[in-house]
């Protein structure tokens, strides 16, 4: 497998790549060849299904029970306001 160097990278170029290697849990090495394969070797659906990623979220088990004791109410059907 080929290697390469990239010099110069400036201050806040050097700074993201340190911020997303933290995000992703990976090495900046990984973390460079990740972002460079997502933006060079995608998919177009998957890259605009990923293009939207971070809007949307995963509800945690906690969240989900919230919100449906919240919403409890609308799963009663009250057979009264059925009738004439």
């Amino acid at each position: 497998m080929k290697s390469i160097t990239i010099h110069e990278i400036d201050n806040d170029l050097d700074k993201k790549i340190s911020e997303k290697s933290v995000e992703f849990g990976l090495s900046q090495n990984r973390t460079v060849k990740y972002i460079l394969q997502n933006s060079l070797i995608t998919d177009k659906k998957a890259s605009k299904k990923d293009s939207f990623a971070e809007l949307f979220g995963k509800w945690s088990t906690k969240e989900k029970e919230e919100f449906d004791k919240k919403i409890s109410d609308f799963e009663v059907i009250n057979e009264m306001d059925w009738k004439k």
